[in-house]
């Protein structure tokens, strides 16, 4: 049927404002793209130099903070300085050390700074057990409450709370029976004389203890009593300032925090520490129990090992030990 004029100008007009809006369409889709390249404009200013100096330091300070927070939860980085625990570990290693299996906690203390701050410590999958190798932080010396300086140590545990541990002659025999000694540890002949000076320097103070002839001593347990008297005072004062209490004496009378007391309750765990170097070993045997509390965790492989005690870079390499790298630690 043949269109009337009307119908033949209505269709051209649609046609025309089809390709018209097509073509306005694609105008806009090309401005949209050429505005995508464009440079900022003139209104936008540049970061000022302190904008992007704010800029870096929050990102720095953010990767900072999620360093802590991983070595505080999960794996961390520890240079072994001393040779105490040789040839387990040698002077020098680079360990990552587990601390999710003992239990994560939040930071314990400000890198580059060594200061210790207050942190929260999570429940862990186990606690240490005797032949854990433990790395904790250092009580103090023989007769500090706190230590000068927070460090941390590495030692082998050897006795848990409640054993009561024995050396005769260098070996080790906790609750009678003997311990096995490390299959790469260090061991030499001579044995410390009873009478030797060595006795003025072991923990506890006053018990007359060497290196070699050390006990027996039982391994402080929580919720274990001692009796307290003006002669075994000596022994244990250290330990209960430890624990976070004032000890003082008075005509002859035991004070703690103020109170006069004849025992004392032990408030937590304990475990006993010693190095696989036997003879060269700074250990429990000098400064004392190790809280249960403050390992915070267990050595897993060694990433790095070379002789720290170098003044410059070129020497260090030098002594690089590749056979030591990836060592696991048991």
């Amino acid at each position: 049927m043949a269109k009337s004029l009307d119908q033949i100008r209505a269709e051209s007009k649609r046609d025309a404002d089809r390709k018209k809006n097509g073509k306005a369409k694609s105008e806009r889709i090309n401005l949209d793209k050429k505005r995508d390249g464009e440079k900022p404009a003139a209104n936008e200013a540049p970061q000022s130099l302190g904008e992007l100096a704010l800029s870096w330091t929050r990102t720095i300070i953010g990767a900072f903070v999620m360093v802590m927070i991983l070595n505080g939860v999960l794996v961390a980085s520890f240079v072994v300085p001393t040779g105490s625990m040789e040839s387990t570990v040698m002077t020098g290693d680079f360990l990552f050390v587990n601390k999710f299996i003992f239990g994560p906690s939040t930071p314990q203390m400000i890198p580059i700074l060594n200061i210790p701050i207050p942190y929260y410590r999570f429940p862990g999958l186990r606690k240490p057990v005797k032949g854990d190798v433990i790395v904790f932080i250092f009580p103090g010396n023989r007769e500090e409450a706190k230590p000068l300086e927070f460090q941390y140590y590495l030692k082998r545990c050897v006795a848990t709370a409640g054993d009561t541990l024995t050396i005769r002659d260098k070996k080790i025999f906790i609750n009678g029976v003997a311990s096995a000694f490390p299959p790469e540890g260090r061991l030499s002949n001579f044995i410390e004389s009873p009478d030797s000076d060595d006795r003025f320097r072991t923990f506890p103070i006053g018990a007359g203890f060497t290196r070699d002839n050390y006990g027996p001593i039982r391994i402080p347990k929580q919720g274990d009593v001692v009796e307290l008297t003006p002669v075994n005072l000596a022994q244990w004062e250290v330990f209960i300032r430890r624990e976070g209490h004032e000890v003082a004496t008075n005509d002859g009378k035991i004070l703690i925090d103020g109170k006069e007391a004849a025992r004392y309750t032990v408030e937590r765990d304990y475990c006993f520490g010693m190095g696989d170097n036997r003879d060269n070993s700074l250990d429990s045997r000098y400064w004392g129990f190790v809280p249960v509390d403050d390992v915070v965790g267990t050595p897993l492989i060694v990433y790095w090992s070379w002789e720290t005690n170098l003044p410059s870079l070129f020497e260090k390499f030098g002594t690089l030990r590749p056979s030591r790298l990836g060592k696991v630690i048991n």
